[in-house]
């Protein structure tokens, strides 16, 4: 590494996490750790939440666990397996007798197709002849599994389940993490009137009964070609560029080339590794390497469509020397509210998981459910994980229930409470759920009981709440892009809102390229859901990062956090919109009180 890593750098870095560095004795260390390993401060922040998530529990950033994560985890980044030494060997010619066989293997998997063992003559050994007919498979036993347990609904009961200790003895509840507007002495509570939810746009709406695993490899290249030349035709026009060329075109003069931000290698994206991919139609699919030296200043990621104007002199690299990035859609076309009892919208927003990572008592769901009585907000959205599939109760297979029904029972109990306050309820999906759809876009949850005050959108969604457009998603897309994300100058900006700022100018809800590895994509209904047809009123989108209320562009984006995080409470959001002078293409920002509390 070639400088030091200074304090500032550090702070600034761990604060998107909030977590604050006091220990001066701490903050050396991370220093040294950074000129040892040759990491950057964010490189090494990732690192860090990366081992604090493995342990499934809460580290204190002390000199300890600083010594235990430098020895477990950034030690064995250097770690190289020796080549093994290829040696020839004579080609061996088996018989019958002498081809080896795993006898114990073969009969376990011939087991596990139903059928009995064959009794075998001499040849088979006095401990093959004892084998039992029905040998329980390997893969399901061991000292954390065991064999599968029929599953009951009068086996599993929340109030015996192990209570989540590290939650109860939590000392912070009620407390307010970040606040915008008007908010000493507001009345959170709603008015009691009916409110009016629908699709913002019916057309990028799914069904329940969505179908999925159809796509072929030619409509996922259409597709992310299209997203390409739409992106390329917007800022064609709004740039006044008069032509866009052919990325690996050589020539002298500068020109200006169009295409998706890609990395080289299979590693992270670096100023090193960033490609070009251009449209079929403009540039036949090619790539061609970018020099960014020459570039005042960048924020690029995998995925992101762009504009560059530079020289291709070889065709060969492509030496940027200005930057063309895409601008927000415009704000909704919404008249003015007329409706003299409804001037205001109150909404509670709370993100999954509902319950603690080692346990599944969901005290922090029945707390939440406590908030809205005291609440009472005119909506209540909720959205997943509900059954989260890294809960560790979950990974230990022990469960005597069913995940619908673990689902179903706590549904019932938050709508049996909101239907007698007249609150309505909006419920979105998550790739977690683990009895649910594992795709995105997630359609929405497909329950047979129905409910007349619930509402069951898609992830992601643009909804419209009396004329107030919201934005709508419970991925983690600001986490999958931050991992990736390079800037320059480093520091120079506000990293959370200009994540942020990326879902706005590229108008999707996930324009990261490729997926997170957690993430499978069906691109066919991509192109119709996850663009945003519109830059929404508020954009809610809760994150693993520190929670914050930004006004971007007009937006009001909200990252209400989660409410829990591994064995502790978290965070859910509240918010109070006036809407009687709402008009069209005109922001809420400056009617907007909000805070995000500790539940």
């Amino acid at each position: 590494m070639s400088c030091i890593i200074t304090e500032e750098d550090l702070s600034d870095e761990f604060s998107v996490f909030g977590i604050e560095l006091e220990d001066e004795g701490v903050i050396g260390k991370l220093q040294e750790m950074c000129t040892m390993h040759r990491l950057e401060a964010s490189e090494l922040v990732t690192e860090w939440v990366a081992f604090t998530h493995s342990l499934k529990k809460n580290v204190k950033l002390e000199f300890d666990a600083l010594e235990q994560f430098e020895r477990e985890r950034l030690s064995k980044r250097h770690q190289k397996t020796p080549k093994a030494v290829k040696k020839e060997a004579a080609p061996v010619i088996h018989t019958i007798d002498s081809l080896p066989m795993d006898v114990e293997g073969a009969e376990e998997l011939f087991s596990s197709y139903g059928g009995k063992t064959p009794k075998s003559k001499t040849a088979v050994s006095n401990k093959r002849q004892h084998t039992p007919e029905n040998v329980p498979m390997k893969r399901f036993t061991g000292p954390n599994r065991s064999p599968a347990v029929p599953f009951s609904p009068a086996s599993f009961s929340p109030a015996s389940t192990t209570p989540a200790k590290k939650y109860n003895s939590r000392t912070n509840r009620g407390e307010v993490m970040v606040s915008v507007g008007k908010t000493n002495n507001i009345k959170w509570q709603g008015s009691g009137q009916s409110v009016l939810i629908e699709d913002y746009n019916t057309e990028q709406s799914i069904s329940k009964d969505m179908k999925y695993m159809f796509q072929k490899l030619s409509e996922k290249r259409d597709v992310l070609n299209d997203i390409i030349e739409d992106m390329a035709e917007h800022l064609q026009k709004i740039h006044n560029i008069d032509e866009l060329v052919h990325l690996a075109l050589p020539t002298q003069e500068e020109v200006t080339v169009a295409g998706r931000v890609c990395c080289d290698s299979h590693g992270k994206l670096n100023p090193k590794s960033v490609v070009l991919e251009g449209s079929i139609d403009t540039s036949s699919g090619k790539t061609i390497p970018v020099d960014l030296s020459q570039l005042k200043e960048y924020a690029l990621f995998p995925g992101q469509v762009v504009a560059m104007a530079g020289h291709n002199s070889t065709g060969q690299k492509f030496v940027a020397s200005k930057l063309f990035e895409s601008v927000t859609l415009p704000l909704p076309e919404i008249p003015a509210n007329t409706d003299t009892k409804n001037t205001r919208l109150s909404v509670m927003v709370a993100a999954g998981p509902f319950s603690t990572s080692d346990c599944l008592s969901y005290e922090p769901f029945t707390d939440l459910i406590e908030q809205i009585q005291q609440t009472r907000p005119d909506v209540c959205i909720l959205m997943g994980p509900f059954v989260d599939g890294k809960n560790a109760e979950i990974e230990s297979g022990k469960l005597k229930v069913t995940f619908d029904e673990i689902f179903k029972q706590k549904l019932d109990e938050v709508a049996i409470v909101t239907e007698n306050l007249n609150v309505q309820l909006i419920v979105l999906p998550s790739q977690r759920d683990i009895h649910h759809d594992p795709v995105y876009p997630t359609p929405p949850y497909n329950l047979e009981k129905s409910y007349k005050h619930v509402h069951f959108a898609a992830d992601p969604c643009t909804l419209r709440i009396n004329n107030i457009v919201f934005g709508l998603t419970s991925t983690d897309v600001l986490f999958h892009m931050g991992t990736e994300e390079i800037s320059f100058p480093p520091g120079s900006s506000d990293r959370l809102g200009r994540l942020t700022q990326h879902l706005l100018n590229q108008h999707s809800y996930y324009p990261y390229y490729p997926p997170h590895e957690d993430m499978c994509i069906d691109y066919e209904k991509f192109f119709t859901t996850c663009i945003m047809p519109t830059t929404p009123h508020v954009l809610i989108i809760p994150s693993e990062f520190k929670q914050f209320i930004k006004e971007i562009k007009g937006c009001c984006c909200i990252n209400p956090g989660r409410l829990t995080k591994g064995l502790t409470g978290s965070t859910f959001a509240k918010i109070v919109v006036q809407v009687n002078e709402l008009g069209n293409n005109q922001s809420v920002v400056k009617d907007v009180s909000a805070q995000v509390v500790r539940i």
